[in-house]
């Protein structure tokens, strides 16, 4: 039997076959992520701490993002031929990115934020 453990911790590779594997999250996690090609298939969930605004923006061309305030306040930002699309978000909100959609975020008021995203492809830039 599987131990409890908590998103902020312990990350879940979704794997293409249905089958979750769960693994060290945290700092050491992203400190590595460039050499971790095993989840470029399926997607990738788990939480982190929003302190600040984020200083990049990204996109997931290889599908949506899902993303869910668990504590905190937010405002995520689209970027879009129209412009910049601001949607803020309170806890136990959940907002989809939509594939390939630059985006930013904002953070009004320290918290928590769960994400299930695409593992394979993707991109930063600079604010």
């Amino acid at each position: 039997m599987n131990p409890a453990f908590t998103l902020d911790s312990t990350y879940i590779h979704l794997r293409p076959d249905e089958s979750a594997l769960a693994m060290e999250g945290g700092a050491k996690f992203w400190a590595g992520i460039g050499e971790r090609h095993d989840l470029e298939q399926g997607r990738l969930m788990g939480s982190t701490d929003q302190k600040a605004d984020w200083s990049h923006w990204e996109r997931h061309p290889a599908g949506d993002e899902i993303l869910t305030l668990l504590s905190g306040e937010m405002v995520i930002v689209l970027e879009t031929a129209a412009g910049e699309q601001r949607t803020a978000i309170k806890p136990g909100e959940t907002f989809i990115v939509p594939k390939g959609v630059w985006h930013r975020g904002i953070v009004t008021a320290p918290g928590r934020l769960m994400f299930v995203t695409p593992g394979a492809g993707t991109e930063h830039k600079p604010v």
